[in-house]
């Protein structure tokens, strides 16, 4: 195993990274591999830290061959590495927004929301109706799309170059995009500076310690080329609490019910048997709600932290 990925990575030398020797979240260097994923057409490698058990590529790819993932290809389901276009299916999604936003206005009412990865703006268009919302995404694809319906309150760009003033915002959304980002302790450190006293920060990623993650290792999906960070889930709580965030709420699979789900999932029915597909969604959220301490039956969470 040692021997292929070698092979791998001095084959496509170019779009890599140099390896690194130590953890990118506590800097342990007791760090070793995990996984090798091998169903891309570039395989890549996961290490995870024995410290404090986080996982993350290495060696990652470069910068700018990961900016070259988000193009139109990416959302339109053309590339390889693929996601949906909400624009298509906004009716369905709405769904999971407006029950996502009914659970942050029980602790949050009405402020400033931003949306960190908030592609096309869907999910702000539904907050809008309550907050006064902005968001950062890196696609130009996406980000120039949402800038045209909130003009400049989007920022095209990243966490590491916005211009949103510190202590700002009541709410912060990062709807699986945690797992995106190769700095995710500069990320928190950022959100927790961004929010104000009291704001709530809202993380949706896998949880690695998660017995579904366990038992398919590598076959995973959520090992994917554009994922460069992986968390369990007292891990992550570990580093909210390290930041400064003084409460921390997990939820699983997420904060809401099962009903938005499943009339989201209606958007990518053809036929009336695609009802069929209702049995597997509800017997994965209720089979998710078996948990305690560490312990999860599923890899679905969402972290709610408060400053």
């Amino acid at each position: 195993m040692i021997a292929d990925t070698t092979s791998m990575l001095q084959s496509n030398a170019n779009i890599f990274e140099n390896r690194r020797n130590d953890c990118p979240l506590c800097s342990s260097h007791i760090i070793y591999p995990a996984h090798t994923i091998k169903r891309w057409s570039i395989p890549f490698t996961v290490d995870r830290c024995a410290d404090c058990g986080f996982m993350f590529m290495n060696p990652r790819f470069r910068d700018e061959f990961i900016q070259s993932f988000y193009t139109k290809e990416y959302f339109t389901g053309n590339a390889e590495y693929s996601y949906c276009d909400e624009r298509s299916k906004e009716r369905y999604f709405q769904h999971v927004w407006e029950a996502r936003l009914n659970i942050i206005r029980k602790y949050i009412r009405g402020g400033n929301l931003l949306d960190i990865g908030c592609a096309f703006g869907g999910f702000l268009g539904a907050a809008s109706k309550y907050f006064e919302v902005a968001g950062i995404e890196p696609s130009e694809y996406a980000g120039l799309y949402a800038k045209k319906k909130f003009g400049n309150r989007i920022h095209h760009g990243t966490l590491e170059n916005h211009s949103f003033p510190h202590d700002s915002f009541l709410v912060i959304t990062m709807i699986e995009v945690l797992e995106h980002l190769p700095n995710p302790v500069f990320a928190i450190k950022e959100c927790y500076r961004l929010l104000q006293k009291g704001g709530l920060l809202v993380i949706q990623t896998a949880n690695m310690e998660g017995l579904q993650a366990k038992l398919l290792g590598e076959r995973y999906a959520y090992y994917m080329p554009g994922h460069l960070s992986y968390f369990p889930k007292r891990t992550l709580a570990n580093l909210l609490s390290a930041v400064g965030f003084t409460r921390i709420k997990t939820f699983h699979p997420v904060e809401f019910g099962l009903w938005p789900k499943l009339r989201k999932s209606q958007g990518d029915f053809k036929s009336f048997l695609d009802y069929r597909k209702w049995m597997r969604i509800a017997a994965y959220h209720y089979i998710s709600k078996i948990h305690f301490g560490n312990f999860c039956t599923t890899s679905s969470m969402v972290m709610y932290a408060f400053k």
